[in-house]
C-alpha cells in the first residue's frame, strides 16, 4: 500500500521509516519452506513476563509518530486497540506467541496510518 501522492517528502520518508520498523517487528524473518513470516515481536514475546511489555515499545513509538503526523483520533484509537489486542493475546503463554506471528499489530497500524488522509509534515 503506498502513501497518497499529495503527501510531502518528509511525511513519505517518515512513513517509510515507520514501515521499516513495523516489518522488523512483525515480518523480518521467514520460516524456511513456508510462507510464514515473523519478527522481533514474536521472538521478544517468548521471554516470560516482560517480553510482551518490551515488544510494546516500538508499537507505542509508531502510535506516537502517527499522532505527531496528525492522524485522526479515530485512527489513533484503532492503532492503540491493535496494540492492546497484541499485548493481551501475546501475554498468554505459547498460544499468544503463535497469535503474535499472525496478528502483526505494527504492520496493521502502519497500514492505517498510510490510509490517513490528513497527515502533515513533522520536524
Amino acid at each position: 500500500m503506498s502513501a497518497p501522492e499529495s503527501l510531502s517528502g518528509s511525511v513519505t520518508a517518515e512513513l517509510a521509516r515507520l514501515e521499516s520498523l513495523a516489518r522488523l517487528m512483525d515480518a523480518r524473518f521467514l520460516i524456511p519452506g513456508t510462507r510464514i513470516r515473523f519478527g522481533l515481536d514474536a521472538l521478544i514475546g517468548l521471554a516470560p513476563g516482560v517480553g510482551d511489555a518490551i515488544a510494546l515499545v516500538p508499537g507505542a513509538w509508531i502510535v506516537a509518530r502517527a499522532h505527531a503526523l496528525g492522524a485522526r483520533r479515530r485512527t489513533l484509537l484503532r492503532m492503540v486497540g491493535n496494540l492492546a489486542i497484541d499485548w493481551f493475546a501475546g501475554s498468554v503463554p505459547l498460544i499468544g506467541d503463535i497469535f503474535d506471528v499472525g496478528f502483526r499489530a505494527n504492520l496493521r497500524n502502519v497500514a492505517l496510518l498510510r490510509a490517513e488522509p490528513s497527515l502533515r509534515p513533522v520536524d
